[in-house]
């Protein structure tokens, strides 16, 4: 498995509205994606609930991790670059992950926590686990899924709420304009 997101920051000017359209366009062309578990079409509007930028993003949790070489070098990814530029793209390897009672998400919340160099991995997936466990109880929760980048020893907590986004505590909410969760029941099996 492996999770990406990537962000386009959007000039202040910008019709955020043309955003929501691109993921009402795009957004059921995913609903069926094989090795996709699922993909979040995100935003965030200047402003709003503690975000400093409008931004247009994406968030993927993928099964396969072929089918996500598969996107990066195919036409769905060269309509990201001819729409919005060449953008970094984050990976991380998905440490764990719950899913909720809520039927569909309307939000999503991360945040990023530096991992400790004395960190004991054990603990912290037994820990993380806990947290999920008990971020599924909540009937809003759709998903909650902890992810570790690699690269930057980051720990990156996600929940996918039921419940319109809202300014957060920590870390940034993203509105979810589409959710395309095709690998869902897979996931729900796995469980």
């Amino acid at each position: 498995m492996l999770m990406m997101q990537y962000i386009h920051r959007l000039p202040a000017d910008y019709e955020t509205d043309r955003i929501a359209k691109r993921a009402a366009s795009l957004g059921p062309d995913w609903d069926d994606t094989p090795g996709l578990g699922f993909k979040a079409f995100i935003a965030q509007r200047r402003g709003v609930n503690g975000a400093v930028n409008s931004a247009y993003s994406s968030l993927y949790l993928w099964l396969d991790d072929e089918a996500a070489g598969d996107f990066i070098t195919g036409e769905r990814f060269q309509k990201v670059i001819d729409g919005f530029g060449r953008p970094a793209i984050e990976t991380w390897l998905p440490l764990d992950i719950h899913l909720g009672s809520a039927t569909t998400a309307r939000s999503v919340y991360r945040e990023d926590v530096l991992i400790d160099a004395a960190t004991d991995f054990s603990a912290l997936k037994r820990s993380e686990a806990e947290r999920n466990t008990a971020a599924v109880k909540q009937p809003d929760t759709y998903a909650a899924v902890t992810a570790i980048d690699l690269a930057n020893w980051r720990l990156s907590r996600f929940r996918l709420s039921a419940e319109a986004a809202r300014t957060p505590e920590c870390g940034s909410v993203f509105d979810i304009l589409h959710l395309a969760k095709p690998g869902i029941p897979a996931l729900v099996a796995a469980a």
